[in-house]
This record gives C-alpha cells, structure tokens and sequence, in this order.
C-alpha cells in the first residue's frame, strides 16, 4: 500500500500521517510550566516591590532568567514527537532528533514495562519513540498498533524467499 499522491505526485496527508505526540505529559507538563512561570514572576515583583528586603534588580532578573530556563525546559521535555513522511519516521526526542527510513524498521516493540514506545532498526540499534508513552494507555496502545501498521505498509523490503 503506497501513500496517495495527487496529480503533480505530491503526497496527500492521510488520517495515518498525523505526527505521534504525548497526551497525558504534554498537558501536564505544559499546566506545570504555566503555573512555574506565574509563581516565579509573582516572586520575583512581589520581592522588588516589599521595603527591606535587600531584593534589587539583578535578583529580579535572575529569577526572571531562572523562570525561562526551567520553563523553556519543560517544554522541551513534553514538545517531544515523531512525524511520519512517505520516506521516513522522523522523531523528535528530548535532546536528538533522528530520522528512520521506514526500511530500516525491522521491530516495533511496546513492552508491558516500556515507558515509551521502542523502534528496533536494521543497523541494530533501538530508537525510542518518546511520542508515544506508557502513561498514556489505551491511547498510545492505538498509537503503537498504527505506527506498526505504516511500517508495515511503507517498508519497501524484498520479499524473501
């Protein structure tokens, strides 16, 4: 089953080509940067502004710097995903971003005690798949099993005999 393309041989998106993202961590991760980056500004004029508290602008603006820092990470960790192409799976964990050609995809795994999601590829190396994670349940269960369904229908490997 080949991707469809449209009349200039362009790829068309299908259902099955939205990009692998976390639910649960996403939404909890972003809610917890939101409210570190209120306290931390709170903090830092509530101090600035109260008489006798030694608290000057550079302190200020330490906090500020710090309140991005954290939150900037934050994001980073839950901004994790992995994009289908017609060529390749390309996913975006924390720190790398790797791409995989969909014939290099020998194993999709999903243990019952994997975090997230395990790509086992044809040079012999495991790429985690950070997009799809344990805490998300049924959900990443689905998204597993459709993840397994494009390599399945993309991987142009010959057949042996």
């Amino acid at each position: 089953m080949n991707a469809p393309v449209d009349g200039r041989g362009a790829h068309i998106p299908t259902v099955d080509d939205t990009p692998f993202r976390p639910r649960r961590a996403r939404t909890v991760g972003l809610a917890v940067a939101g409210a570190l980056a209120v306290v931390l500004v709170a903090l830092a004029v509530g101090l600035s502004l109260e008489p006798g508290t030694g608290w000057g602008p550079l302190d200020t603006a330490s906090t500020v710097v710090l309140g991005l820092l954290l939150c900037g990470g934050l994001v980073r960790l839950v901004s994790v995903r992995a994009v289908p192409t017609t060529e390749a799976l390309v996913v975006r964990n924390v720190v790398l971003t790797r791409r995989v050609r969909w014939d290099e995809v020998l194993e999709v795994r999903f243990g019952r005690d994997d975090p997230w999601l395990v790509l086992g590829t044809a040079d012999g190396e495991d790429v985690a798949v950070m997009a799809v994670q344990r805490s998300d349940g049924e959900h990443a269960q689905a998204e597993a099993r459709r993840l397994a369904r494009m390599v399945t229908a993309r991987a142009a490997r010959p057949h042996r005999s």
